[in-house]
Order: structure tokens, then sequence, then C-alpha cells
């Protein structure tokens, strides 16, 4: 990805008020190009300039762990932009792996996370991706991720589904092929989503 261009940005947002026949002299859009370009360059999009490998960079051994011995971290809230119609969702994610070698630490698996959530991305590859890091990145024999969002796009938009939620669920290894491993990972984020 190239570097972020934020005055062009800008400009870009100016442009899209002034096509939408919106008054940019109204002191509530006074400000709104910059303020968008910040927000988008800040909350929604710095995933691009993140390195997966580089937010599981600090690992410990794993000790004495057995080879089916669960890491969970559940309910870990996360952001997105739908890449279809640049429209936000938001929701919980339940993480899990078991250690190889190496383990990080907890708040790693939450910083894996929002690299790929913040980026322009479909919540199933959020969950596929963040479940193959684990297990490329750790060496992990198990991981998971497992998410659950509300689509602004589905709630606002079409069929306008209001109470609809997503789910999306990624396996890599024994998680993958281990029916009671994967139904002790449900029993621990309590049985359903």
């Amino acid at each position: 990805m190239k570097k972020p261009d934020r005055a062009r940005m800008e400009r870009a947002i100016a442009d899209f008020l002034d096509a939408a026949g919106l008054d940019r002299r109204d002191p509530n859009l006074k400000a709104t190009p910059q303020r968008v370009a910040e927000a988008w360059l800040e909350e929604f999009i710095d995933g691009y300039q993140k390195s997966p490998a580089r937010e599981l960079k600090e690992r410990f051994p794993a000790g004495k762990t057995s080879k089916r011995q669960l890491v969970v971290v559940t309910r870990l809230r996360f952001h997105s932009m739908c890449p279809h119609h640049l429209l936000p969702y938001t929701g919980v994610a339940h993480v899990a792996y078991v250690p190889g070698r190496e383990v990080v630490g907890f708040g790693r698996l939450s910083s894996i996370l929002e690299t790929y959530a913040h980026r322009l991305i479909l919540q199933e590859e959020i969950a596929r991706l963040v479940a193959r890091t684990l297990a490329t990145e750790l060496k992990s024999p198990a991981t998971a991720c497992i998410l659950e969002a509300e689509q602004t796009c589905l709630r606002l938009r079409g069929g306008h589904q209001r109470d609809a939620v997503t789910h999306a669920e990624a396996y890599e290894g024994l998680l993958r092929r281990d029916a009671a491993l994967r139904s002790e990972l449900w029993a621990r984020i309590g049985g359903r989503l």
C-alpha cells in the first residue's frame, strides 16, 4: 500500500460534500474534511501501516504446557469498515490458540485483531487472517478467531435488518480437525457468541 496522502483525502472529502450539494460554509461542516481524514487515517485504516508479525514480536517461552492447553481471550471489542460500502461494523471477537514453544501477552491478541480490523476488510477475512497469523507466527498447533458483529450495511441499507448479527469463524490446525477441542473452546466462551 502506498503512503496515505492526507491533504488529498481532505480535498476528496470536500469534493464529496460539494458534490452532495452541501454548503461547506455551514459551521458544522467547516472542519469536516480534516476531521474525516484524521478519523480514517488514525482509527479506520491505520491497520495497513502495521505489520502483523511485528505486533507479535515480543514472545515468551511457553514452558511446560500441554499440546491441547487453550489460551483464550474473549469479548475483545473491535470495529472495522466494510469494503463494499465504506460503512462501519462493530462487534466482539474471541481469539484462542494452543501454545507451541512460545506465547505472547494477552494484549498482543487484541493488537493482531486490530491490525487486520483497521483495514477495508470483510468480517470473515479478519477471522481467517487472525487465525492463520497466530498459527504461522507462533507455530501454534491450533488457533481460532470467532467474530460476532453488527454490520451497518445490513442494518441500515437494503433489507433494513436492524436486529441482524453476523458471525464468522476461522480455525487452523487441531481446532479445525478436533471436535472435542473445538467444543472445549466453545464451552470457554459460553457455548455461544
